[in-house]
């Protein structure tokens, strides 16, 4: 009987520790974003695609549009219990190129309450294009209505 107690007593204290490491959050980290010091090794106006891959890495998404620009994302995701997992940060790292292939532009933005935000940005002097991809994106959420889409009857 005394042989019994002694090994209830670790299984139960096993136990009880399972039941608090269950209920603890669980973090998960996807994706990658550059950190400052790499992109500020890549110049504005001189450095090309090939120059930035080799400092910083290509990217895991590129512009649809004649890969007009790269993009490396990164988030940060929380799972507690049985919850479904919650995204609580991410950042996008965006590098725009010109048609010749030269960087035109380097954004970093954020996400603070659901809205996106610029980080920080460094664009070449002449640059005409003016609003990135990203703000393109996402500036026309919330700025249509129905009667755009319907025809003079």
């Amino acid at each position: 009987m005394a042989g019994l107690k002694t090994l209830i007593k670790p299984i139960v204290a096993l136990a009880f520790a399972a039941s608090l490491a269950g209920c603890s959050a669980q973090y998960r980290n996807h994706g990658y974003t550059p950190i400052e010091g790499d992109l500020e090794q890549v110049l504005v106006g001189v450095d090309t695609q090939e120059t930035v891959a080799s400092v910083i890495g290509r990217p895991t998404s590129a512009g649809i549009l004649a890969n007009s620009g790269w993009y490396y994302v990164e988030s940060r995701w929380r799972q507690f219990a049985w919850k479904a997992p919650v995204e609580i940060e991410r950042e996008v790292v965006a590098v725009s190129f010109d048609s010749d292939g030269v960087v035109s532009n380097i954004e970093r933005f954020g996400l603070d309450d659901g809205q996106v935000i610029v980080l920080s940005r460094r664009i070449t002097d002449s640059n005409i294009k003016g609003v990135s991809f990203l703000k393109q994106l996402f500036g026309n959420f919330g700025n249509f209505a129905a009667d755009q889409f319907l025809g003079d009857n």
